[in-house]
């Protein structure tokens, strides 16, 4: 009977909830007139409702109809919606039957089986050293130990999937305690086989990397179906009771560091120049070498020639020798010594002073400027002069 049924609560002349009553045998005539069955006593005669009640038959087809519907539900309940990003396990009995993928399924209903669904897309975390905010630290386990016998603070966080969710459903029974455990474990391991300043500083990402390699080996050993998908490290510091302490010698590495680089820039300044400086000198004593090599060439060549004629004319050759070296000797000095050819006295010219005094040409001589002894020159017949020279010459040929 439906909600909208004029019958539905209201009697005749009357006005109230439904009689129920009336309302079953309604149904049960309903029910009768499907199976195609009438009432009726057991010797055939028909029978109204005040016969004394209704026959086997009547009850037996209602309730099979009744039993008929109750299976039908029960069969319509084994039906389920995987979501996407799911899994649904089927147990049989509590026994692992098949794990069915996203969509519409059907299992036997329950008692027989059931389903447990698992979320294989979630990415799940776990924190090791602090809960939920990295300043709620959990000393127990975010103090470790390291190589070089240092205490560290370190807080890591550790993100992981489902592989296969029937291992993680039956294979442990708390999962994710396995996980905080398995993590911590690797992590000590990697820490303590480390230095206090390569995870504090630049072996960050190498330890992440490698405590997710080892977290992974001992949940595979575990068979629980987890997936590491990444360890991210929060925070990595000395602990605070000896803070300060690590500062000042933080600092005092800086100023090391700070002075070393100030010494090698020195040395890349001063080294290459004295290199260059050493160059130029072997450079210029190359020079200088193959210099006094073509002088020497040169001058023992000049000689040679030399040799050839004076062995050809000694007298010129001498007296030419004679005159070139008095040349250069003569042509360094300011002073000037005129030799007169009909006496001894000599006449000297003050070129050095005239030099100093800014003269111009010393040939052109105040007569004021020339010594009183100095006399006129004498004139010489041209005879007497080449008889002279004559006899000048035989005397050096004879020396």
């Amino acid at each position: 009977m439906g909600l909208n049924d004029p019958q539905w609560g209201r009697k005749k002349g009357n006005s109230g909830p439904p009689d129920l009553d009336q309302l079953w045998r309604d149904l049960k005539k309903k029910l009768d007139g499907l199976f195609k069955r009438k009432g009726g006593g057991g010797n055939g005669s028909g029978g109204g409702e005040g016969s004394g009640g209704g026959s086997p038959g009547r009850y037996a087809g209602s309730i099979g109809l009744l039993v008929g519907l109750l299976l039908l539900l029960w069969l319509s309940s084994g039906f389920y919606i995987v979501n996407e990003g799911q899994r649904g396990i089927v147990l049989r009995f509590g026994k692992y039957v098949e794990t069915t993928q996203a969509g519409l399924r059907w299992h036997l209903p329950y008692p027989v089986e059931m389903v447990e669904t698992v979320n294989v897309s979630q990415v799940r975390t776990v924190e090791i050293g602090y809960r939920n905010n990295v300043r709620s630290k959990v000393l127990k386990e975010s103090l470790m130990l390291t190589d070089d016998e240092n205490i560290i603070d370190i807080q890591f966080a550790v993100q992981y999937i489902l592989k296969d969710p029937e291992a993680f459903l039956f294979n442990n029974r708390e999962a994710e305690n396995a996980v905080l455990q398995a993590a911590e474990t690797a992590i000590r391991e990697v820490i303590g086989k480390s230095k206090m300043d390569f995870v504090l500083y630049e072996g960050r990402e190498q330890v992440a990397a490698k405590a997710t390699q080892l977290m992974q080996e001992i949940l595979d050993r575990y068979k629980i179906g987890i997936a590491i998908s990444k360890v991210t490290m929060q925070n990595a510091q000395p602990p605070e009771q000896v803070q300060a302490a690590f500062d000042d010698a933080v600092k005092a590495g800086q100023d090391r560091e700070r002075q070393k680089n100030e010494g090698h820039a020195y040395a890349n300044e001063v080294i290459p120049r004295a290199k260059g400086n050493a160059a130029r000198l072997l450079e210029e004593a190359e020079g200088y070498k193959q210099r006094v090599i073509a002088s020497a060439e040169g001058d023992a060549s000049r000689f040679k020639q030399v040799a050839v004629e004076y062995n050809k004319a000694p007298g010129v050759t001498r007296d030419r020798l004679y005159l070139d070296t008095m040349q250069q000797l003569l042509s360094n000095t300011s002073k000037i010594l005129v030799d007169q050819k009909a006496g001894n006295n000599l006449l000297y010219l003050p070129l050095d002073k005239l030099i100093q005094s800014g003269s111009s040409s010393p040939s052109i001589l105040a007569p004021d400027m020339l010594p009183a002894t100095a006399a006129a020159p004498e004139t010489v017949p041209d005879s007497a002069a080449r008889t002279r020279e004559a006899f000048r010459g035989r005397e050096r040929e004879t020396r």
